[in-house]
């Protein structure tokens, strides 16, 4: 009882210093994110994955388990236990470390994840709704270079963005056989994306900032499947197969270019703003999975996910995108679920992926990514209800495709609360 008090006062510590270095961030307030990779593109792109699918390296297609809610497959819904409502919570810490041409700079962050909920319509039926981040853009840096002829002045570009697009989704899942379930989820996905550059001189010259801001009110849809097979009476494979569908987003651009003569009390003029309509899409989303189960005490899962960003629509230029592929690898050991030890009945997670880049940068592909995870399921019981806290860390390295260009060093701490409340049961007084 000790160790379990001790572990949830951990947990709500952690989160009120989650929310107050969030506070504290420098700009940008809104981004969980700092990288000046988020520039191009949609920015820095999120995993659906929730505290727990992160400490195996971000798996989940092949995943069916009645106690967790797993939205990276809508198959996956139809394995709710008859008698849960599940609610599912989760927020991260950030670390980020930044070096180029040996000059290196740290950032901090922290951001709300997740939050979804999961229960049972019919024996055959689950629904889950969640809400997800898509991607994130926050940066925030300059450079000075000396004017061509004019040994005195210096030219400084400074450059800026914000912003993030979230998706609010619904899905069902249905078992179709005992061992078959298919799923689909759709819903609304919006948001706010800001990018700013300023030209400024250290003389008192005009200053111009050239601006646009993308809004997106649009939709998304993805479809899954799971098939699972018996090897004996206490192992089994799954197969996980997921299609999110692409199309092009319901945007508008907002592009203009403002002048200043003075930086301290500026007099804007906009010139040539428009509005470019429909501009943007996201890709179509093939993804199989597979997971192995023995005596549901080892988990050992890989995913593969392909996304076809090649075909997606981007404003200019058309070569901005090029096709992004990520494996995962992952396990779980659950020692005894029912041990007299509380050692015994934690979850030990442990996991890795690596991922190919979505953006083709003006002078060089974007960088890849790779990372090693690791986390515990500590199971909690508050208030007579079944609990896990999902504690997770993460190391992500960001590394560019030449040698002279800017690489990252991310430590991540996700924190994730499943709460299990028996809704359904059907009570017997004598």
């Amino acid at each position: 009882m000790l160790l379990r008090n001790k572990i949830l006062l951990t947990a709500v510590l952690t989160g009120s210093w989650l929310t107050a270095t969030a506070q504290l961030t420098p700009y940008p307030p809104q981004s969980s994110t700092n990288s000046p990779y988020t520039r191009y593109g949609l920015g820095e792109l999120s995993d659906r994955g929730f505290a727990n699918n992160a400490a195996m390296g971000g798996v989940g297609y092949g995943l069916r388990y009645s106690g967790h809610i797993n939205l990276t497959n809508p198959a996956a819904y139809s394995s709710v236990d008859s008698l849960s409502f599940m609610f599912d919570i989760g927020m991260s810490l950030k670390s980020s470390n930044y070096k180029e041409n040996g000059i290196s700079s740290n950032a901090k962050n922290a951001s709300f994840d997740y939050l979804a909920i999961q229960f049972r319509l019919h024996k055959r039926l689950g629904m889950a709704i969640g809400f997800t981040p898509y991607s994130t853009v926050g940066y925030n840096f300059s450079t000075t270079s000396p004017v061509s002829g004019s040994e005195d002045v210096t030219a400084t570009n400074t450059f800026q963005g914000d912003g993030g697009l979230q998706q609010v989704t619904a899905g069902l899942g249905f078992k179709i056989l005992d061992n078959l379930s298919i799923g689909a989820s759709a819903g609304y996905i919006y948001g706010s994306l800001s990018y700013q550059n300023m030209v400024a001189f250290n003389t008192n010259s005009d200053a111009t900032y050239v601006y646009n801001t993308l809004k997106i009110k649009s939709y998304v849809a993805d479809f899954g499947l799971q098939y699972t097979q018996k090897i004996n009476k206490t192992d089994n494979i799954t197969l996980g197969l997921v299609y999110g569908l692409g199309h092009t987003l319901n945007s508008t651009d907002t592009r203009g270019i403002r002048v200043t003569d003075n930086l301290t009390n500026p007099s804007y003029s906009s010139v040539n703003e428009h509005e470019i309509k429909n501009a943007y899409g996201i890709p179509h989303t093939f993804g199989v999975g597979l997971s192995y189960l023995r005596n549901n005490r080892l988990t050992i899962a890989a995913d593969y996910t392909l996304q076809k960003w090649s075909s997606a629509k981007y404003y200019t230029p058309s070569t901005m995108y090029k096709d992004r592929s990520k494996i995962a690898l992952g396990a779980e050991i659950l020692p005894n679920p029912i041990g007299r030890n509380y050692l015994q009945r934690i979850r030990y997670r442990i996991g890795a992926n690596y991922a190919t880049p979505y953006l083709n940068l003006p002078q060089c592909e974007g960088p890849s990514e790779y990372s090693i995870s690791a986390g515990f399921g500590f199971p909690l019981y508050l208030f007579q209800r079944n609990t896990i806290l999902n504690l997770t860390g993460q190391y992500i390295r960001v590394n560019p495709s030449t040698s002279n260009m800017l690489s990252e060093n991310r430590f991540v701490i996700k924190l994730g609360l499943t709460f299990n409340e028996h809704w359904f049961m059907k009570w017997k007084v004598n």
